[in-house]
């Protein structure tokens, strides 16, 4: 039995992005083998790809952040799993393939009947957004919110979120996609066409409690500035060195982990000595993950309730064949992708 995987043989571009066939991995004792039903496609697996992410694996590897699968074989000294069973995981980098074996503990069971492409969307987009809304921000009722990228995955992802914690929720976005963020529950604020500080101000008057900011750099100190006295900035991503998905600092290509990492940290650092309540934290799901891997199994089981209820609905924006892995990537940089890109190595 063959199995197919992307490989990412360099750092650069989308063109770096090949496909490989070989023979279907076995499992070793502790390990489950499943069977990819989604494979999601974010914007660390752009960074990875750039060499820029904390998370960046060293070349050649195989990127996908996240999956839905079904249990194919089960290894040695493995219990508590049943052939067929429907399971998800995020081992942040190896998923862009038809099968996967990882460590049994990695995997947390998926309730049945639910959709693999919307269930993938939940594990990282909207874990990312649980956790900052309700761990980070400590979201109450009634609080004012300021999203970026609204209409993206883990902007989305906030939006329903936020609406059922009775939040008041204003989000940038395009005016392409300024339906989609109102039909969520949140005020649009056409970022291409307005200040988005003084659209705050002029709304709220004083500004509001949060502002979720994957963008980074110099954007961070415009979002401090829509904040109200005692509010924070939630800082998650340093989106803004990209330009149509490539790096765009000019720097020299290749593997650096730290670089941007550290240049958000000497941001939230530089954040302490300005005057007023102001505070940025940083968030990162890896982290957290794994200091507190047990808050990520609850906020995922309780998510994967939410969405057996239907009160979240992830937004797909396309769902492609493994061999498009390529093209995910070119769309996602391109910008303007209203939730979340879903590979079906299987479909």
């Amino acid at each position: 039995m063959t199995n197919m995987r992307i490989v990412v043989t360099h750092y650069g571009g989308p063109e770096v992005i090949t496909v490989a066939e070989e023979e279907c991995p076995v499992p070793i004792p502790g390990e489950v083998r499943v069977k990819v039903l989604a494979a999601g496609v974010s914007l660390p697996d752009v960074l990875a790809r750039e060499g820029v992410h904390p998370e960046t694996p060293r070349v050649p590897y195989t990127p996908g952040w996240d999956l839905v699968g079904i249990v194919h074989q089960i290894g040695e000294g493995v219990s508590g799993f049943e052939l067929g069973q429907t399971v998800a995981s995020m081992p942040i980098s190896g998923c862009y393939a038809q099968y996967v074996c990882l460590p049994h503990r990695q995997f947390i069971p998926v309730p049945a009947g639910l959709d693999p492409a919307e269930t993938v969307a939940v594990v990282l987009n909207y874990v990312t957004a649980y956790q900052m809304l309700h761990r980070s921000a400590r979201a109450q009722p009634g609080q004012r919110m300021l999203i970026h990228g609204a209409s993206g995955g883990v902007g989305t992802a906030l939006l329903q979120l936020g609406r059922l914690a009775g939040v008041e929720m204003f989000g940038t976005c395009s005016a392409q996609a300024a339906e989609i963020v109102r039909g969520l529950g949140a005020t649009p604020i056409d970022y291409r066409k307005c200040d988005f500080v003084q659209e705050i101000h002029r709304l709220t008057g004083d500004g509001v409690d949060a502002v979720f900011d994957g963008i980074g750099g110099d954007n961070l100190w415009r979002s401090r500035e829509a904040l109200r006295e005692g509010g924070r900035v939630v800082v998650y991503g340093f989106q803004a060195k990209l330009r149509g998905g490539r790096m765009a600092s000019g720097a020299p290509s290749g593997r650096h982990p730290i670089r941007e990492s550290a240049i958000l940290g000497w941001y939230i650092l530089r954040n302490w000595f300005l005057p007023g309540r102001r505070s940025m934290v940083p968030y990162s799901i890896q982290w957290l993950m794994r200091l507190k891997p047990a808050w990520f199994r609850h906020d995922l089981l309780t998510l994967f309730d939410l969405l057996q209820q239907k009160k979240i609905r992830p937004l797909i924006a396309r769902r492609l064949p493994l061999t498009q892995a390529r093209q995910a990537h070119e769309l996602l940089g391109n910008g303007g992708v209203i939730g979340k890109i879903v590979l079906a190595p299987n479909g």
